[in-house]
């Protein structure tokens, strides 16, 4: 799934940037930074310089190529690249349950180092300390351990926004490190809106801000950056969506608004088959109401569609794998007994070890 960008990147990304797409890239910011704000030193200015070339490179694509389709959708990502099946091997379920990056670290340890490890994390799993995993318990994991990319984006980032270093991001900080050119010209003449990126970006701020103290900590800055990830964030994407879209201003996406965010007519050019298709969608299946134009809910069921839930379905799979006693909850010994279902080791991918040890 995607990140929702800020302010300014929503409106480069409407050029279908796809470097724009990568959760680490925040090709809006990196502009204003390179502009003059005051947060990166002088290798951040090197590392931005091709960054931005390639944004030079991707607005020259996209006017280029009006037949190119954007979607707005977010879809949940699937847990694992490798096929769910069980009576071959358990891969699925250790990158379903660690992340793929973290269940290769368990391939070179031995049985009772991957045990002692799993028995480790069994004790973050369970939530509320009772001594038993429940179903929501593994799914909330699972779904922790799919973000990680997300994480480590947000702890890429942190440092830059935390100046004063007290483990916490206030608005104000955001604000200058973001916006701190604008601050000191409040009348740029490069055709940007930075008044009214701000009050976006304030808006998203506040949003995430779920104890309103006016400063995010970790997960409530993971959740300002990456608000398509968060239930109660989800309002806010659909709104900044109705923005980016809506052109007549009246609250509402109606077919032409829908069809010109996607597709950059020329009148020189006909139609590609795409199009026809999406406009029969629009009329069939986005407008549920048929009066012609989508509203916020509307919106909503399309860009944040009700997916099979991946995460749930699996912590229903292992608990029934793993659960001796069939009372609808692991202990940590149900768990360590299965531990092969739930981590790799030398044991149960060896070969794949072997090969590692060789390239090293």
């Amino acid at each position: 799934m995607s990140a929702q960008p800020c302010a300014l990147c929503a409106l480069i990304g409407r050029l279908g940037c796809s470097c724009a797409a990568d959760p680490g890239v925040c090709v809006g910011h990196l502009l204003l930074l390179w502009s003059g704000s005051p947060a990166p030193d002088p290798l951040m200015k090197m590392e931005v310089r091709p960054l931005l070339m390639c944004f030079a490179l991707c607005v020259v694509y996209a006017t280029s190529k009006p037949t190119e389709k954007k979607d707005r959708v977010h879809h949940e990502a699937p847990l694992s690249s490798k096929e769910h099946n069980d009576a071959e091997n358990f891969e699925y379920d250790h990158d379903a349950f660690l992340g793929e990056e973290v269940a290769k670290s368990f391939d070179d340890l031995t049985p009772e180092e991957s045990k002692e490890r799993l028995g480790k994390i069994v004790e973050k799993i369970d939530a509320d300390q009772d001594g038993f995993v429940t179903e929501t318990e593994l799914k909330e994991w699972i779904k922790k351990a799919q973000k990680k990319y997300i994480y480590d984006n947000v702890d890429r980032q942190w440092k830059d926004f935390d100046t004063n270093n007290d483990g916490r991001i206030s608005w104000d900080e955001y604000k200058n490190v973001t916006y701190g050119t604008y601050l000191d010209d409040p009348e740029p003449d490069d055709g940007y809106n930075y008044k009214q990126m701000m009050a976006r970006d304030e808006r998203r701020f506040k949003m995430a801000d779920r104890n309103r103290d006016g400063i995010a900590d970790k997960e409530e800055f993971t959740a300002f950056l990456h608000p398509e990830e968060y239930e109660h964030m989800k309002e806010i994407v659909v709104l900044e969506t109705l923005e980016d879209i809506d052109k007549n201003g009246d609250g509402f996406i109606d077919l032409e608004e829908y069809i010109g965010d996607m597709y950059n007519h020329e009148d020189e050019m006909d139609e590609p088959e795409w199009v026809a298709t999406e406009r029969e969608q629009f009329s069939e299946f986005r407008d549920k109401n048929k009066d012609g134009k989508m509203d916020k809910e509307e919106t909503m069921d399309w860009i944040l569609p009700a997916d099979y839930d991946h995460a749930e379905a699996e912590a229903k799979h292992l608990v029934y794998e793993s659960d001796s006693n069939k009372d609808g909850k692991l202990t940590k010994e149900e768990i360590v007994n299965k531990y092969d279902l739930f981590v790799g080791s030398q044991a149960t991918d060896f070969g794949e070890a072997l090969v590692r040890h060789d390239e090293f």
